[in-house]
């Protein structure tokens, strides 16, 4: 999951070095937490926030075969 959420985010931005993806374990659930630029925030987030639930939508379609639940936390 952390690779693919890597690769979509380095896709959309200007400064696909500052892209980092960091992953929080709690009980049931995975928590991927995606950093990119200030300057990179609103490619990500999207107008009304589309493609932030885009991202979040593959992620989760990705995370069908894992036990635990997955989020994307945007930073």
């Amino acid at each position: 999951m952390q690779t693919l959420l890597l690769g979509i985010a380095k896709q959309l931005v200007n400064n696909p070095d500052e892209v980092r993806v960091e992953v929080v374990e709690k009980e049931n659930l995975t928590v991927l937490q995606l950093y990119v630029s200030k300057d990179d925030i609103g490619k990500v987030i999207g107008k009304k926030g589309k493609i932030a639930q885009a991202i979040r939508t593959v992620i989760k379609a990705a995370s069908v075969n894992c036990d635990k639940k997955v989020a994307v936390d945007i930073m």
